[in-house]
């Protein structure tokens, strides 16, 4: 997509709005990476990183510089994924165009919400991990710090009296605190493990002990059913003795089969425990062969709808990011290695020729047709290509 096409939607987005120095901000960095690889629908694709850098230029289309997030239908805890999207692009490419944006969100979208931090424990998670990749990319202090910040506020929600353990999805001091769900608490893992492979001493030491103890709860709950899915969390078995809880059955949607997958590799590199790989191969493997229409990875039910809008809408590209951290854990000479490459390049492959409308955007449905474009849909699909990218 052409650098002045962009600009000019921005302009018309947000007149008055902007100062010039957010504008170039919000149209990325030039330059010969940034520049279009291709036309869409030409027989030869280029690279997964330059299919990358043209979605994200088109992406960025999206954001608005004032606040750090991006356009409806994309919210908080979206914006946070697009972040740790941009990151890993970053990483895989060598392009540092983007660093600005990571920190202008860092700076403007505390404006709203001081430290990342609100009512909810899994949108807290998000922000943890994004500002853990921006540290892993530019190993600025302040992104890490602020990833503890994030964690100390996650960690006060821990809580025995239900369900035995775990941290709610929803806090309490927000007066409702009704649900122990899988997503709230994989991302408590995900963050306390890489915490713990990040710093050192006693605070590393304390970051571990919580991913383990964590784990622990996790795997004896109930939420991994006999299938190897993740169902979306508990429900309280007796009202009079919450303490005990069971799977609730609902949906195994693709990101709880995700994160988890990238938690366990964090807390494998901290303990070396030898059990943890092979379970996150065992629910990997299972949403790879339960999760997919013709190898294409499908949020479940997404194909008798009419339209999908709202949180799924990000669901997939969270399982491609955290199979990507799967796959660089294991011998990648390895046949299970070899599988998790070849899925990931299938997933981008249909991005490009069967979910790309015009300008290098992209839709919900990876297998097509292209449905609608919005930045929620534009960092999805960009997280399956990068992952792509970074598995070559």
């Amino acid at each position: 997509m052409p650098q002045n096409r962009i600009c000019a939607r921005n302009l018309r987005t947000w007149p008055l709005l902007l100062p010039f120095t957010a504008v170039a901000i919000v149209c990325g960095g030039g330059g010969a990476t940034n520049a279009p690889s291709s036309a869409p629908g030409t027989t030869t694709p280029p690279t997964y990183s330059q299919q990358a850098a043209d979605g994200i230029k088109a992406m960025q289309a999206w954001y608005i510089a004032s606040s750090g997030l991006y356009q409806q239908p994309s919210g908080w805890w979206e914006t946070a994924n697009a972040m740790t999207m941009l990151a890993n692009y970053e990483r895989v490419s060598g392009d540092t165009s983007y660093e600005s944006v990571l920190s202008n969100t860092f700076t403007a979208a505390q404006i709203t919400h001081p430290n990342f931090i609100n009512n909810y424990d899994d949108d807290e998670g998000w922000w943890a991990l994004a500002w853990i990749d921006a540290y892993d990319l530019t190993r600025n202090q302040a992104y890490l710090n602020m990833a503890e910040t994030i964690f100390a506020d996650i960690a006060n929600e821990w809580d025995t009296s239900t369900c035995g353990g775990g941290v709610w999805w929803e806090k309490p001091s927000s007066g409702v605190a009704e649900y122990k769900n899988a997503i709230a608490n994989e991302l408590f893992l995900s963050v306390a493990a890489a915490l713990a492979n990040r710093t050192s001493g006693t605070s590393s030491a304390a970051y571990l002990a919580w991913a383990q103890k964590e784990w622990v709860w996790f795997k004896a709950s109930g939420m991994i059913n006999s299938q190897n899915l993740i169902n979306d969390g508990l429900t309280v078995v007796n009202a009079s003795n919450p303490s005990v809880c069971t799977n609730n059955g609902k949906t195994t949607w693709t990101y709880n089969q995700g994160v988890i997958l990238g938690g366990l590799v964090e807390l494998y590199k901290a303990d070396q425990d030898a059990t943890l790989l092979p379970q996150a191969e065992e629910i990997a493997n299972a949403a790879i062969s339960d999760l997919t229409s013709n190898g294409i990875l499908t949020e479940p039910g997404s194909l008798t709808k009419s339209g999908v809008e709202g949180d799924e809408v990000q669901f997939k590209g969270v399982f491609q990011r955290n199979l990507m951290a799967l796959y660089a854990a294991l011998p990648s000479t390895g046949t299970q290695a070899a599988q998790y490459k070849s899925f990931a390049d299938a997933n981008a492959d249909s991005i490009w020729k069967s979910d790309q409308g015009s300008g290098y955007d992209f839709g919900f449905l990876w297998q097509g047709p292209f449905d609608s474009a919005d930045a929620v849909r534009q960092s999805a699909a960009l997280d399956a290509i990068v992952a792509a990218a970074t598995m070559q």
